[in-house]
């Protein structure tokens, strides 16, 4: 939905400012996921939402669960998210917050599926051929996927490059319906 991203954007650009000031890009990271993941629990996103429910007791509870985690800058951005009633958005601030981390630290998160267990040494000549040719610092996450069948899908930004049997599968069967 792009209302919703256009609606959290100011409020992950005014966190990801604050946070670069205090140089604790990692700290406020942390800080906005479980704000998110409180806010992603049962319940919540109904009660952030209701009219009959004071803002500030919703901002309370968040406040509360957040508990010792969230710092007094971080507690002042969910008495403004529920005073706007935009706690339900904690999820997509962060998101769009980790964006602005990745372009500000130059770095990419990629993700390889294989369907069979990586070595350290291709997880690391990955690794390294996909910085090359971004230019930016690569975060690997790597998981086992039996769907791919035989070799891997690498996803890194826009860039898919689908080296598996199923994908193979796939081509092979477009190319025989034409």
């Amino acid at each position: 939905m792009a209302e919703i991203s256009t609606i959290a954007r100011p409020y992950a650009r005014a966190v990801f400012e604050i946070a670069r000031e205090q140089k604790k890009l990692g700290a406020w990271s942390e800080m906005l996921a479980l704000v998110a993941q409180i806010m992603a629990h049962e319940g919540m996103a109904e009660i952030a939402g209701a009219t009959s429910v004071e803002r500030d007791v919703v901002a309370g509870i968040v406040i509360e669960l957040g508990g010792n985690a969230l710092t007094k800058e971080a507690q002042n951005m969910v008495r403004v998210l529920a005073e706007n009633r935009r706690l339900t958005l904690a999820a997509e601030i962060a998101a769009q917050f980790e964006v602005l981390r990745a372009e500000a630290e130059n770095t990419l998160d990629a993700e390889l599926r294989s369907a069979r267990d990586v070595s350290d040494d291709v997880k690391a000549a990955i690794s390294k051929a996909l910085e090359k040719r971004l230019g930016r610092k690569i975060n690997l996450v790597v998981s086992k996927d039996e769907s791919v069948i035989g070799g891997a899908v690498v996803k890194a930004g826009d860039l898919v490059i689908d080296g598996s049997a199923a994908g193979r599968l796939q081509q092979l069967t477009a190319a025989l319906v034409r």
